[in-house]
């Protein structure tokens, strides 16, 4: 059996695994959402039943745990699939990202629709997923999100809608490749990866998110005390926010490292277009890091990885800077 050909599967729960809307109906087990799937005989497939919870309910314990397990299975020459609940699966695709660094395929997925449901798009997800995971043309790719078969990087991957089977998208960039007739495809290749090393989540963090919106007072910054290691704020457009919360943003920058992100989801977080009061401009003058590319959620994870990893604020500034060039990519051969 060679290396591209053995595929481990880690079963998390969610949506795919849903027996029934019942209240306390059992969820499928991993061998249960596994069997029947139209896979090549010419993979081999191993089931490890994770966890069984939403995927609302996981936990930064949780996925170190899982980086680990992802870690040994590529190191003993294996593909690797998670699949959980779409709610947070593009945070487990991230974080993986940061924290698991191997050529070989490492692909997050789940469903839309029950099993129990006309039309379920797990098994087809799924499928395409083990697919992809076992596929040579598949690795040095980072980790993956495969849905309705498309296959997104994990840094811009993103759930677009609350019921569409084709919800994963990324927005601003497409995805990487599709699966035709069961087969991947890989149309482009991210140019470099995601980070330069992989983080270790050694410590224990907390890094908040605050979301800003019209006529906003900055109530929930004053909440913003000793607890927390870190702060994203999700601000307006390209970066800004009312002009007097630039004075208490820049007090907490003074304190811990406060990213600035852009709540619309998509989009670079400019730099230096705008200059006025609660511009991008005074907020970066003031200490706060740019997100770049990066959502709130992805920046909150990135800067937590940072963190957990132990990394000092110039490298923290640093490795956001470097990801404002690594949402690029260049067409596959």
């Amino acid at each position: 059996m060679s290396e591209s050909n053995s595929v481990t599967v880690f079963t998390l729960g969610g949506t795919i695994s849903a027996n029934r809307a019942d209240v306390g109906a059992p969820r499928l087990t991993g061998a249960q959402v596994v069997a029947g799937l139209a896979v090549s005989p010419d993979i081999t497939v191993e089931v490890r039943d994770f966890r069984r919870v939403p995927s609302s309910s996981l936990t930064f314990e949780d996925l170190a745990e899982l980086a680990e397990q992802v870690g040994k299975a590529v190191e003993a020459g294996s593909g690797v699939v998670v699949v959980q609940g779409t709610d947070t699966l593009e945070e487990t695709a991230f974080l993986l990202d940061l924290t698991c660094r191997t050529p070989r395929p490492i692909v997050v997925t789940g469903a839309m629709r029950r099993p129990d449901l006309p039309g379920a798009d797990g098994p087809g997800n799924l499928a395409s997923a083990i697919a992809v995971a076992a596929d040579p043309d598949c690795r040095d790719l980072g980790v993956l999100a495969v849905f309705a078969d498309e296959i997104h990087a994990a840094r811009h991957v993103h759930k677009a809608h609350t019921t569409s089977v084709a919800t994963i998208s990324s927005p601003g960039f497409g995805p990487l490749g599709v699966v035709v007739e069961g087969e991947p495809r890989v149309l482009f290749r991210p140019a470099r990866p995601t980070v330069p090393r992989p983080l270790r989540l050694r410590e224990a963090v907390r890094v908040g998110l605050v979301t800003l919106s019209l006529g906003d007072r900055g109530e929930l910054l004053d909440c913003v005390d000793d607890r927390f290691d870190g702060l994203v704020v999700a601000a307006f457009g390209g970066g800004h926010v009312p002009s007097w919360l630039v004075e208490p943003l820049g007090a907490l920058a003074e304190r811990m490292p406060v990213v600035l992100a852009s709540r619309t989801g998509a989009g670079p977080l400019l730099a230096r277009t705008y200059r006025g009061p609660g511009s991008e401009t005074a907020l970066l003058d003031r200490g706060l890091i740019s997100a770049g590319f990066l959502d709130p959620a992805k920046a909150r994870l990135l800067l937590h990885a940072l963190l957990a990893d132990g990394v000092d604020r110039s490298a923290i500034t640093e490795s956001f800077a470097a990801m404002a060039w690594r949402g690029s990519t260049s067409q596959s051969s």
